[in-house]
């Protein structure tokens, strides 16, 4: 079972978001926040798997309590976005949130997104999230690559560089000829090596550090 906290500030989204997630046998519905500050005392009390997150809420938005949810490792966050107008969307990714999901999206879309984020398979919408990284991650002028990233094979930049592009392990695997348990390792192995907590943080590294605009590394 799937337990899942709402974080949304309208009573009636919420209590729609509820109704949906509520409906289905492996999931439940185990709190409901009107703000980030509740959501974050809500999650340390009850250890959701995923927390649903408004991006806009009042006091403590959506991105502060999704840095203090990852920072303190209690719940994979799944933020609800207007792409074509939140731009705080990327800092939400860089705060740690596990995928996002536009607000406009159908009821099964919902669905599917929690459980993908409670797979940990991070990432949600491969398709929008090349989109949503291009626009945000760019940057006048690249950071420092961390010393970590020197540690990293061949194959591992590789994957970096394919999570940058948004590739889902499925994806990620036909670009590299790979299998696709196979590359779910791989992406494992990026992450603890670069002390990044989900391919998300990791497509966003990646376009920041301009790698996923050429070609993989060979």
């Amino acid at each position: 079972m799937i337990r899942v906290l709402i974080a949304e500030d309208q009573p009636t989204v919420r209590a729609g978001l509820s109704m949906i997630l509520a409906a289905e046998a492996d999931l439940t519905v185990v709190g409901a926040a009107g703000d980030g500050a509740e959501a974050i005392a809500l999650a340390r009390e009850l250890r959701p798997d995923v927390t649903v997150m408004d991006i806009r809420m009042p006091g403590v938005d959506g991105i502060e309590a999704t840095r203090v949810l990852s920072a303190e490792a209690l719940t994979e966050v799944l933020v609800l976005t207007t792409f074509d107008t939140d731009r705080l969307v990327f800092g939400a990714l860089r705060a740690g949130a596990a995928g996002y999901l536009l607000k406009d999206a159908d009821p099964q879309q919902l669905v599917d997104a929690v459980r993908v984020v409670a797979a940990g398979d991070g990432m949600v919408a491969p398709g929008v999230t090349r989109r949503l990284i291009a626009a945000f991650a760019a940057r006048p002028a690249a950071p420092a690559a961390p010393p970590e990233l020197a540690e990293l094979t061949p194959r591992e930049r590789q994957v970096l560089v394919q999570l940058g592009r948004g590739a889902s392990n499925a994806e990620l695997a036909a670009a590299l000829g790979i299998a696709e348990p196979t590359a779910k390792t791989h992406v494992h192995r990026v992450l603890a090596k670069l002390s990044l907590r989900n391919r998300a943080q990791a497509a966003v590294l990646a376009r920041e550090l301009g790698l996923a605009d050429g070609p993989a590394p060979g």
